[in-house]
């Protein structure tokens, strides 16, 4: 996440305290920049022995992550757990946009926040409002341009660290060649997705959504019962097909940061070709969720945070894998195949209870991809740890 444990880093040593880094490849490296840097540069097999090392020489308290899927730090994790270490794990925020998670022990499917509606219920309600909050801006610019350095300098420094292993299914270069691909289709394809999302939303025609999730996203490989995100997109189709009312569409949209190896246009087609609904299935490519979220009459996803803002707007979400929102009366409970014809809205108390508990206890305000961003995160997360409540200042 380009330079925000190297931000984090230093606010954390401004305040007085001692902070040590683990670098498993070059792009690690390059956003650093800081002392206590670890090179990190043997097998995977050797790592658990090496963190314990570096917590016993160190005086460890306590163990950062982004992400807790990565092989490395699921390893990491269950040191931490033997030696009674607090992990800390940063990730993408539950409920988007302007904040991010920081939970204590997992996340998402490892996340330890019950699954009782009336828990969160009771427990928003002894629990002041939050204060309001203002929106942070964030570049996909910065994004790119951050991930690309990231993997220049991952691909350039492989002989430095020889047992490093991208979690990514795809080498760096095909990645690249990916990229390039889509860019140079982008107006071909922002032109098509601009004239699909005009006329949907000016029919009167009802339509399902399902937002595709990365194909590299621990989400789908670890949390869902699904082998890749091809497995879902079959049975998504294929369930719409058997089971949604004639007369209702099938809206496929393209993740924002698909790196184009995979033409999920083509993907999505055939599939409704060979299950006969090629009639009734559209593919969104390019485009902001918001407005095609918020009319539509259902959303299917497997554990994308893209379910709490349909939820949100009080649309009907089922939910295909583990995720932390899947919660009766907020999600429907009943299986995909009766999704189609009984999904019901949330009951929006409920989910308001549950994003209230979310707030205090993983979510801080921020994004990562603007200064103005991360100083917010930076500045909540170092309080988190000291266990200070800002957003109660």
């Amino acid at each position: 996440m380009g330079p925000l444990f190297r931000r984090l880093g230093q606010e954390l040593i401004d305040a007085g305290h001692t902070v040590y880094k683990v670098n498993f490849n070059g792009g690690d490296r390059v956003f650093w920049r800081l002392p206590g840097g670890i090179d990190f540069r043997k097998s995977l097999e050797e790592w658990p022995a090496t963190l314990r090392t570096i917590i016993a020489d160190k005086d460890i308290t306590d163990v950062v992550l982004f992400g807790d899927c990565r092989a490395h730090h699921m390893a990491a994790t269950a040191v931490c757990r033997e030696l009674h270490i607090p992990v800390h794990v940063f990730e993408e925020g539950y409920i988007r946009p302007d904040w991010v998670t920081l939970e204590l022990g997992g996340v998402n499917g490892h996340s330890m926040l019950p699954r009782d509606p009336e828990w969160y219920r009771r427990t928003a309600a002894k629990l002041p409002p939050v204060p309001e909050h203002k929106q942070v801006p964030s570049s996909f610019r910065r994004r790119a341009l951050e991930g690309l350095l990231y993997n220049v300098a991952d691909v350039l420094s492989r002989w430095y660290y020889p047992h490093w292993a991208n979690h990514r299914p795809w080498h760096p270069l095909i990645e690249g060649i990916g990229w390039a691909r889509k860019l140079a289709r982008g107006k071909t394809r922002r032109k098509r997705s601009e004239e699909l999302v005009d006329d949907l939303l000016a029919s009167d025609v009802p339509y399902y959504l399902f937002p595709l999730q990365l194909a590299s996203d621990a989400q789908i490989r670890l949390h869902s019962s699904f082998a890749s995100m091809t497995d879902a997109l079959m049975m998504v189709i294929r369930s719409f097909a058997e089971n949604a009312p004639e007369g209702t569409r099938l809206l496929v949209k393209e993740h924002p940061l698909d790196n184009g190896v995979c033409d999920w246009r083509e993907e999505t087609r055939s599939m409704a070709a060979m299950l006969g609904v090629a009639d009734r299935v559209d593919y969104m490519s390019w485009g902001d969720i918001v407005p095609v979220a918020e009319q539509a009459k259902g959303m299917v996803t497997i554990n994308s945070t893209s379910g709490t803002l349909a939820l949100a707007m009080g649309v009907p979400v089922v939910a295909l894998g583990q995720a932390v929102y899947d919660i009766a009366d907020v999600t429907f409970q009943g299986g995909i195949h009766r999704f189609w014809t009984e999904a019901s809205p949330p009951d929006l108390a409920t989910f308001n209870a549950y994003r209230r508990v979310l707030i205090d206890k993983c979510l801080i305000p921020g994004g990562f991809f603007s200064d103005e961003a991360l100083d917010k995160v930076v500045r909540h997360a170092v309080a988190r740890f000291e266990g200070k409540n800002l957003l109660l200042e």
